[in-house]
């Protein structure tokens, strides 16, 4: 007699009150991962495509060294800069999420501990690529040079706001440093970014495009018709997914973690996939530098699994105790990418206590005076405020008719408040109000 079939239910591997448990997460030695030639097709790879996709990149060493062929050698005045985006990455996003606890704003998500995700990415990258962020990769923002004022206006949605108030905090954007808007609806920047790479290879251009998604977004459609784009019209374009294991209190098993890897679904898709060490600094660089020159010389997309680990809640309005130990994020196995590239310069004989001690004080002071100017242009409690009128603009080329009565009669409306206003100040102030 046949056994019945069981449906298979994921678990996470702790759960609160309980021990924290990485024992499923498969790492490699430092140094260990061969390096194909990034012009090699598919089939032909060594290592194989799905030995790249299941093993894992890595550079720094226990004793924090560069080691094997992904080093991408890079001059340690280089690395102080990756070093100084991601400390000012983390330094911005504590003083937000304090801001938002004193409810000066209303919303807001850190990347604690997925700083080199962005910031070594962005890095790796040309400056006229285009990026395609989700609403943790604000080390994007510091690499293009994004204005602090100007992401702290968004958040506030005040006068200043980039997105006039439209859009909820977080979800920025840059045209001119190449930053494309964040949606809130999940991977839909992943189509995104291969029509937009389909695009400029349409035309010519030797610009690629590179996008973020995490893992849990991977459960999307959008997910797979990018990567089917993407193989079919071979688009010069790096995708990336950011396994940090929570899916807000989801487990990434329920994204189908458990199987081998998320990386390996690009050679499913005829697209090599490289699983990387997202807390190390050089190994995100290096897998990018990797994809975006087999990008540019025409051979496709890249799909990089970023493995690394989210500290922080998800969000201002999440609780992680609720889902997992409150000491698992002490536990994670590979470690801050922020204090790995730390320890490495300091190896290099490059760096020290001091220098980081002077540039966290240089930083916090560079946060704190653009917190001073954003809150100038208003806060939640305090004017200026946004003019309402606003949300008739930016939607259609010619305000269709009902609207613009619309527009009319709030106007209208605002005038008549401003006149009772004026006159009731006047009554006040001559002593004849009743």
């Amino acid at each position: 007699m046949s056994r019945p079939s069981r449906l298979h239910i994921p678990h996470p591997s702790a759960r609160p009150g309980e021990a924290p448990d990485f024992s499923y997460l498969r790492l490699s030695a430092a140094g260990t991962v061969a390096r194909p030639d990034p012009s090699a097709r598919l089939e032909a790879m060594t290592p194989s495509a799905m030995e790249l996709s299941t093993e894992l990149v890595r550079v720094l060493d226990d004793e924090h060294r560069a080691v094997g062929p992904w080093n991408p050698h890079l001059e340690p005045a280089e690395l102080q800069v990756g070093l100084r985006h991601m400390l000012l990455t983390r330094l911005f996003d504590e003083r937000m999420q304090k801001t938002q606890r004193q409810g000066r704003i209303s919303f807001y998500v850190k990347c604690t501990g997925e700083e080199a995700v962005s910031v070594a990415a962005a890095m790796a990258l040309e400056p006229h690529d285009m990026l395609f962020p989700g609403y943790r990769n604000q080390g994007l923002q510091m690499v293009r040079g994004q204005p602090l004022v100007a992401l702290m206006n968004q958040l506030l949605s005040n006068t200043g706001d980039m997105c006039k108030g439209r859009q909820l905090p977080v979800m920025y954007h840059g045209s001119d440093a190449r930053l494309f808007s964040i949606s809130g609806n999940l991977a839909t920047q992943f189509p995104q970014a291969v029509g937009w790479a389909m695009a400029a290879a349409i035309k010519g251009e030797d610009h690629i495009a590179a996008s973020w998604i995490g893992e849990g977004s991977s459960a999307e459609a959008d997910f797979h018709h990018a990567l089917l784009f993407a193989s079919t019209y071979r688009a010069p374009c790096v995708l990336n997914v950011v396994n940090n294991q929570w899916a807000i209190s989801t487990f990434q098993g329920f994204a189908a973690g458990e199987s081998p890897s998320f990386a390996a679904r690009g050679p499913g898709y005829g697209l090599p996939g490289l699983r990387v060490d997202g807390n190390d600094f050089l190994a995100v660089y290096a897998a990018t530098r990797w994809a975006a020159e087999r990008a540019r010389k025409g051979h496709g997309a890249t799909l990089i699994e970023l493995v690394t680990y989210r500290v922080a809640a998800h969000s201002t309005s999440d609780d992680p105790a609720r889902y997992r130990p409150r000491d698992e994020a002490e536990q994670w196995p590979l470690g801050c990418p922020l204090e790995r590239l730390r320890q490495h310069l300091c190896a290099l004989g490059e760096w020290d206590d001091a220098r980081h001690a002077a540039l966290t004080v240089e930083l916090e002071q560079q946060v704190n005076a653009a917190w001073k100017t954003a809150c100038t242009f208003g806060t939640m409690t305090e004017g200026p405020k946004l003019d309402p009128a606003l949300m008739f603009e930016d939607v259609y080329e010619t305000l269709p008719p009902h609207l613009a009565r619309q527009r009319e009669m709030l106007q209208a409306e605002l005038a008549g408040s401003s006149a009772a206003v004026v006159s009731g100040d006047f009554k006040q102030n001559t002593g004849t109000g009743a």
